[in-house]
């Protein structure tokens, strides 16, 4: 037995039950793992829908060009269903999405336009006013327009609420989903509740965002919005795919809570995450008080990990926006060293030549070795001082000559803070080795590069 094309197997997604990371949670918390769609990512399902909803509505004839404001994961399902069926897409989304998403869109021949986060919704540079501007000008093109084209839901409706409640038995007592365009919470929810109008919905949102106030006070609040670094859920405008009379509540999580969680998941479950999925479990522990051990609850995990590596898997992305205090070790200084090379002199290198040789490689000390073994160091400063003695470098001196003391050794997972004791004006370096045995020489500049 075999599909006929990929679209094929979009859908029926695994529940996996969730531990470590909701350990202090008392209910049965199941994972919904949309990364198991061939474009990893949930949207595949009402990407699809939306494509296939526009061909029989003749709103787009072969041959022609759909297109879409997206933060990368719609873009893709729309994509895949376009190589499949012959169609070309434009795709234009906001600066801080991840750049593994924009080089996957186009590794699918898509166009990509790249527009500014910072700007108002209805701003001609905006990345929904470019999609529809676009629109109107190329023939046979058919703007999808997820955050009002009713077929998001309805994808949902007719598939990630009917295999939630199957997977569960009709057990689920609560589903938790971050919201962006509301097509995946508004009509899993539908059918959901239409099985048990008990069964509780509850959103995630981001600071920054205007679903939480909205919902509560049906007030627009312009002063909620600033821009977040969260992607995938919240928004600075109201979709018609979100249907606020099905959602019981609200959480917001910060950018930060997000982003750790979605590397917990990735440490403590094995599960390689995307943001939402970290802000959803991060939102649920948030709301752990209000559950009991006979709750069951699904946690819809959007998207795959792949597309953050150079954000929230990215140690130093990390640190820089003060989501991790993980100290520096010298593994960190070695990984961003420009050269592997472990250049060393030997005793009887001729002075003369080793500054040759400290020239081309742009150095300004070198351990010393004898018999494969270091026995001293090098330095700039001892070479210039030596030039200035009253012995000077005649064309017999010889490294040995003026060798000073080894460097010390230390262990790679020696951190920066302990790093800096040793090193100082006397011991300019340090000898170390990565974890496969290869000798590395660690020095001042290295230190001074990572910082």
């Amino acid at each position: 037995m075999y599909n006929q094309n990929i679209l094929e197997t979009i859908g029926n997604t695994p529940l996996v039950k969730l531990n470590k990371v909701v350990g202090d949670v008392p209910a049965l918390v199941l994972a919904k793992v949309e990364t198991f769609n061939p474009g990893h990512s949930i949207k595949d399902r009402m990407a699809l829908k939306m494509v296939e909803d526009a061909e029989s509505q003749g709103k787009i004839k072969p041959g022609g060009t759909f297109i879409e404001c997206t933060s990368g994961n719609t873009g893709m399902g729309i994509a895949i269903a376009a190589c499949v069926k012959g169609y070309k897409c434009i795709f234009t989304t906001s600066d801080k999405q991840s750049r593994e998403k924009i080089d996957l869109l186009r590794a699918l021949g898509s166009e990509v336009i790249v527009c500014p986060t910072n700007v108002e919704p209805d701003d001609p540079k905006s990345y929904y006013s470019v999609a529809e501007k676009l629109s109107k000008e190329i023939p046979n093109s058919f703007w999808c327009n997820q955050y009002d084209n009713p077929s998001n839901a309805v994808a949902h409706y007719e598939s990630t609420g009917p295999e939630i409640w199957e997977q569960t038995e009709g057990k689920i007592t609560h589903l938790v989903v971050g919201v962006g365009t509301g097509g995946t919470i508004s009509g899993t929810a539908k059918y959901l509740k239409e099985q048990n109008p008990n069964i509780k919905i509850w959103g995630i949102d981001t600071y920054g965002s205007v679903f939480k106030k909205y919902h509560e006070t049906g007030v627009f609040d312009a002063k909620e919005i600033y821009p977040y670094i969260t992607e995938g859920i919240g928004e600075d405008i109201l979709p018609k795919n979100v249907d606020f009379s099905v959602i019981d509540h609200f959480e917001k999580v910060s950018d930060k809570d997000g982003a750790v969680m979605a590397r917990d998941l990735a440490r403590l479950e094995g599960l390689l995450l995307g943001y939402s999925a970290g802000s959803a479990v991060a939102g649920l522990n948030q709301m752990k008080d209000q559950l009991t051990e006979d709750d069951v609850v699904v946690v819809i995990f959007h998207d795959h990990g792949s597309r953050y590596i150079g954000k929230i898997f990215n140690d130093d992305w990390m640190r820089d926006r003060g989501f991790i205090n993980k100290e520096l070790t010298i593994n960190d200084l070695i990984s961003r060293k420009s050269s592997k090379t472990f250049i060393t002199a030997s005793v009887d290198h001729l002075l003369s030549d080793l500054i040759d040789v400290m020239k081309t490689h742009d150095i300004s000390q070198m351990p010393v070795v004898e018999n494969e073994q270091i026995v001293g160091s090098i330095t700039e400063s001892s070479i210039l001082n030596h030039m200035f003695s009253d012995e000077g470098v005649k064309n017999d001196t010889t490294v040995k000559d003026i060798m000073g003391e080894a460097f010390p050794k230390v262990e790679a997972n020696l951190g920066i803070s302990e790093l800096r004791k040793i090193i100082s004006k006397n011991v300019p370096a340090v000898i170390t080795e990565d974890r496969f045995g290869h000798p590395y020489c660690i020095t001042q500049y290295d230190i001074i590069q990572a910082l």
